[in-house]
């Protein structure tokens, strides 16, 4: 997994919450979009977790080229925000769902081992079929 957000703090947390679940690792952090593209390139994981709001580069950006890549990750954005307008405008960027930062460690390392190409999902708990616009709409990373 790369895990992408602009606070290294935030960065480390989410290593140490993920890694201890003991079925991930977190091959690279990186601090901006551009930087999580370069990671994904190089790594090529199967997950990268994106944070949708950042300086330079920002997450929605760096999912819309890291899903146009010829064998992309799954990608998750990471957000603060529990709004529709950025989780909407996430999912049409190519994102696979998403996860607030506000979300308890043990459920966030389980649900970051969940999603698989070719699926979405708009939270642990909630199906994405709670928007109209998605419902039936084939993934762009399947």
């Amino acid at each position: 997994m790369v895990v992408v957000d602009d606070d290294p703090m935030v960065c480390a947390h989410l290593r140490t919450i993920l890694e201890s679940a003991g079925n991930i690792r977190v091959v690279e952090v990186a601090h901006d979009g551009a930087a999580g593209l370069d990671a994904v390139i190089r790594h090529q994981p199967d997950l990268a977790l994106m944070d949708l709001r950042m300086p330079g580069v920002d997450g929605l950006v760096a999912t819309t080229r890291i899903i146009a890549l010829p064998k992309p990750p799954v990608v998750v954005a990471l957000t603060t925000f529990d709004a529709d307008r950025y989780i909407l405008a996430a999912l049409r960027a190519g994102a696979a769902g998403y996860l607030l930062k506000s979300t308890p460690p043990r459920t966030s390392s389980g649900w970051c081992s969940w999603p698989q190409p070719g699926t979405r999902s708009s939270r642990p708990a909630q199906p994405r079929d709670c928007w109209p616009e998605w419902r039936g709409r084939p993934c762009p990373t399947g």
